[in-house]
């Protein structure tokens, strides 16, 4: 049985959107607190960097729509907030024999493969933060075709045909938004540091050579974990290194 839906926090379950992000956005003005949105066919949805991001039929989209306090610098670290709740929402779907991690900074993989991933957008510029849209996919029914990620990209799976279990997208939800008010609770009263704890532990690949690809430039370091920003740590033969943003490869 799941916790009971989060006190204050809206919920809006749409037939049909071009994303839950964009909308989120657009009905920002109007929103009171924060307020879940979820669709059951989305249209124009997008991963990070502007990729296409597929929604076959009976796949989770939703998103959270929040004012986070602390500016820029938090607001990017509810990313890490966001992969926990996913983690945890997705262990209480799967059962205990789901073999569960994080892959840096938040692409939830399950069984070795990606069931999941997220996506923040933000409202306002620079300091000046009006909002933050948590955009979340889950490949709860269905993933999409190998041959459609990038290169060297870990292969997509669901929740069905690694567990045979089926969860519909407005069950998911009812797990996820307890699971996510729990650990931004946590991240309000106590700051990043027990974030940062929890995300390591949970952590794929750590101790082991990875590839991080920024723009042009590949660098390729045993992963040692993230510092207190959330930066990705690298030891690389040409010293340590701290990558804020990258695209990360397993398989050295």
């Amino acid at each position: 049985m799941s916790d009971p839906w989060p006190e204050g926090v809206g919920r809006h379950v749409l037939a049909r959107t071009d994303s839950t992000n964009s909308e989120a956005i657009r009905l920002a003005s109007s929103l009171s607190g924060p307020a879940w949105f979820m669709t059951h066919q989305q249209v124009a949805g997008r991963g990070r960097r502007g990729r296409e991001w597929v929604m076959p039929a009976g796949n989770f989209a939703g998103t959270l729509f929040l004012r986070p306090k602390g500016g820029p610098a938090a607001a990017a670290q509810i990313s890490f907030v966001a992969a926990l709740a996913l983690f945890d929402a997705l262990k209480d779907a799967c059962g205990p024999s789901a073999r569960l991690a994080i892959k840096w900074p938040n692409d939830v993989l399950l069984n070795g493969g990606k069931v999941a991933g997220i996506l923040l957008e933000s409202a306002g510029a620079g300091q000046d933060l009006t909002g933050l849209a948590v955009g979340i996919g889950v490949n709860l029914a269905a993933a999409p075709d190998p041959a459609s990620v990038e290169k060297r990209a870990i292969a997509p799976v669901s929740v069905l045909a690694e567990t045979g279990l089926t969860v519909s997208p407005e069950e998911f939800l009812d797990l996820l938004a307890p699971a996510f008010a729990r650990w931004l609770g946590q991240f309000e009263t106590y700051g990043f540091a027990p974030i940062r704890s929890a995300w390591l532990a949970r952590a794929a690949r750590i101790g082991e050579t990875i590839l991080a690809r920024t723009g042009q430039e590949e660098t390729k370091g045993v992963f040692e974990g993230i510092d207190d920003t959330g930066a990705l740590v690298l030891s690389t033969s040409a010293g340590r290194r701290c990558l804020p943003a990258a695209d990360v490869f397993f398989g050295g």
